[in-house]
């Protein structure tokens, strides 16, 4: 009995894919058929190739770019006016603390720090 289900099975089995494998012959899958093209994407790709960047001379840039120059070096304040300080230094009077300048009185000097003198303790 187990022969003859085995036989039966292999016999079904036979029929159904002989009658199933001319089906999948006709599913196939087309890609080409189906796709279409993007019109943006065809108007876009056609204007890349179409593209053609102007070529760069050497001299282009000479109008964006200034050339350089070294400043100039700068005086220094110190050396323009040091013989004239230097001339204004001798010339000048001489100031002693304490000592009056010419026109002037003597100051008077208060001593802040003067110490009352004890007087003599009276004799009993």
């Amino acid at each position: 009995m187990m022969s003859q289900s085995l036989r039966a099975s292999r016999t079904l089995f036979a029929r159904v894919s002989r009658q199933q494998a001319p089906s999948v012959a006709r599913r196939t899958f087309l890609t080409s058929a189906v796709r279409q093209a993007d019109p943006v994407q065809e108007l876009y790709l056609r204007e890349l190739r179409a593209y053609k960047p102007t070529p760069i001379k050497a001299g282009d840039a000479d109008a964006h770019v200034q050339k350089f120059s070294a400043p100039a070096a700068p005086r220094s304040p110190e050396e323009a006016s040091l013989a004239n300080e230097l001339n204004a230094y001798e010339t000048q009077e001489v100031e002693v603390e304490g000592q009056a300048a010419a026109g002037e009185s003597a100051p008077v000097e208060e001593s802040w720090f003067e110490e009352e003198e004890d007087e003599a303790p009276a004799a009993h």
